[in-house]
């Protein structure tokens, strides 16, 4: 089968590449071997941090495979629904993946390439990088969790004017309202993606597995329900190898040498 996604492993961190030209299109295809990778990247244990980026320069993924819709809009009722919740289990798969994520954008990340994009937990961006969900163009609106992850990140009367209008806009200003984390030079997205990637898996790999869980899972609770969930991976982080050798490294005012348990 022609690979329109692949990864490779280098050190302790995963590398996952989407090459569907000429825009790395969202098909049926594109998302499965996206899932395919990730399941394979996290049986790897010595992994511990994915990059996942877009083959090229001038995109990171233009969105959803338009050519499929005609078919949609002529199938039976139901059958939207069942098509976008199977499109929802890999997104939230993503977004749950224990392994914490660095998108790389070099480009353009539109449609379903920016709800992609959001799943992962950094991103990293190149300035001449854009972002956008243009859905309303098509009469349509965010159908991949767009309308659910973005308010998450950027509030919700900056998520509804994105969505309302379906307006892209520039690397600095998704920097500024808190869609993405860094801007870079042209070409150096994916390099310091995997440099971002690689220092956090230098930490204890469980205290970040447990981190992210605090947050994703404190994210759809009231804030008494997301502390009894950080009480409770609190007790299990302290029960961890490392946090007995961090605590040992500080107190003889050494380097701590974590093993990842």
């Amino acid at each position: 089968m022609n690979r329109k996604v692949a990864w490779e492993q280098e050190g302790d961190i995963a590398v996952v590449i989407i090459n569907n030209p000429p825009a790395n299109a969202l098909s049926d295809v594109v998302a499965k071997q996206i899932y395919e990778c990730f399941k394979e990247i996290e049986a790897v244990e010595d992994i511990r941090a994915v990059v996942l980026a877009g083959a090229g320069e001038k995109f990171f993924m233009a969105g959803a495979d338009i050519s499929q819709f005609p078919d949609l809009v002529k199938s039976r009722s139901g059958f939207v629904a069942e098509n976008t919740n199977l499109g929802h289990a890999i997104f939230n798969y993503l977004d749950y993946f224990p392994k914490p994520i660095v998108v790389a954008v070099q480009g353009m990340a539109l449609g379903g390439g920016c709800e992609l994009m959001m799943c992962g937990d950094l991103c990293v961006a190149a300035e001449t990088a854009q972002f956008g969900l243009p859905e309303i163009k098509l009469g349509l609106f965010p159908g991949g969790g767009g309308t659910q992850r973005l308010p998450r990140r950027v509030g919700e009367i900056k998520a509804k004017e994105l969505m309302f209008f379906g307006d892209f806009i520039p690397a600095g200003e998704a920097l500024r309202i808190g869609l993405i984390n860094a801007v870079v030079p042209v070409g150096q997205a994916l390099v310091e993606s995997k440099k971002l990637a690689a220092r956090i898996a230098g930490q204890p790999a469980v205290s970040i597995r447990l981190i992210k869980e605090c947050v994703d899972r404190g994210l759809e609770v009231s804030l008494e329900e997301g502390l009894k969930i950080e009480a409770d991976l609190f007790e299990r982080v302290f029960r961890t190898e490392d946090v007995q050798e961090g605590v040992a490294a500080f107190l003889e005012k050494r380097k701590a040498d974590f093993k990842h348990k």
